[in-house]
């Protein structure tokens, strides 16, 4: 048994050295930057998809501006990824004039050539704007022996009921109010902030009333939870250009925290009556203030510095849930975001 075992060891461990060498092994093209090379372009020509640049901003740290890479850097290109490398001091002195880099329809050569659509995956509970026209499908009204917290498998009653053509077998997503948010420069209630606390399904009906038991719990439920319809918590979100240019504000975080970053969760005051939509991409931006003390004359307004790329995973009539797909700095709540358009 013991030399069995040896052997079967062995054997791993060999496979296992093989797949490192071939990794080790992997030699990727080298590619200089030249003028008017874009992250877009880039994305296209090596990777055969267009749509991968925001995940090429991403994974390069050094690319601080999506619409700023410089002549002469160094690009390695291996089969499912690109990497670049920066360029010496005197390269960064000249810019290649890129335009900026929004999503674009790829050039349409037949029916088999047409791009992949990049997705993004959105796992766990986003949260959203509940604004004053939307009201919840239904609440919490009793829980089993009048306890005060709730979790998986315990039973509660709703106020829905056969009235409201439901029935037997239905679900409903549990959420939990946490307040009206108001905007950072406005001060306008643009609605209650929900979040999840998770699912429940319909067991017995009355005409205005129900039995349900809970079959999903990520924090504690409580009498007084919101009901919406059912949704599932991990979704893809297919990224979409955009056809029209907007700018708007970061109302609110998920967590409640002032400063994000990366894989976290905002929300925008721009929505679906706008014309976002869910799989747009915006970008943070800072406006950039000069130093008076060395401002001789008149100077117009500085270019915006880019901090940040959010993408939308659901939208309101007004405002928006996104994800923080990218972040050089730290994201405020009150920071301005733009949409650009396609061209």
């Amino acid at each position: 048994m013991k030399r069995m075992l040896f052997t079967v060891l062995l054997v791993m461990t060999a496979v296992a050295g093989s797949h490192q060498a071939f990794a080790q092994g992997e030699e990727p093209t080298v590619y200089v930057v030249k003028k008017g090379d874009t992250l877009w372009g880039l994305s296209d020509r090596f990777i055969k998809d267009p749509y991968y640049w925001p995940n090429l901003w991403a994974n390069n740290p050094i690319i601080t501006n999506p619409n700023l890479i410089f002549l002469g850097e160094k690009v390695r290109i291996y089969p499912d990824r690109i990497v670049f490398e920066g360029a010496p001091p005197a390269a960064r002195e000249v810019k290649s004039e890129v335009k900026p880099e929004v999503p674009q329809p790829p050039a349409k050569a037949g029916a088999e050539e047409m791009t992949p659509e990049r997705t993004f995956l959105v796992r766990g509970g986003t949260g959203l704007l509940l604004e004053k026209e939307v009201k919840p499908a239904g609440y919490i009204i009793a829980t089993h022996q009048n306890r005060q917290l709730m979790g998986e498998d315990d039973i509660v009653y709703t106020d829905i009921g056969r009235s409201q053509k439901a029935k037997v077998g239905d679900r409903f997503s549990i959420f939990k109010n946490m307040g009206p948010i108001s905007h950072p420069v406005t001060n306008f209630i643009m609605g209650d902030k929900i979040i999840p606390l998770g699912a429940l399904q319909l067991s017995e009906m009355e005409e205005k009333a129900s039995r349900a038991i809970i079959t999903r719990s990520f924090m504690e439920i409580g009498a007084g939870s919101y009901l919406m319809p059912y949704r599932d918590r991990r979704r893809e979100v297919v990224m979409k250009a955009s056809t029209r240019e907007l700018s708007g504000y970061i109302i609110d975080t998920q967590t409640g925290s002032k400063a994000i970053s990366a894989g976290d969760i905002a929300f925008l005051d721009l929505g679906s009556s706008q014309g976002v939509e869910a799989g747009n991409m915006l970008y943070v931006a800072r406006e950039v203030v000069p130093d008076q003390q060395y401002v001789h004359g008149a100077v117009d307004k500085l270019p915006a510095e880019v901090v940040g790329a959010l993408v939308v995973v659901e939208t309101g009539e007004k405002t928006s849930t996104a994800l923080v797909i990218k972040s050089i700095d730290t994201i405020y709540i009150g920071d301005r975001v733009e949409l650009k358009k396609s061209k």
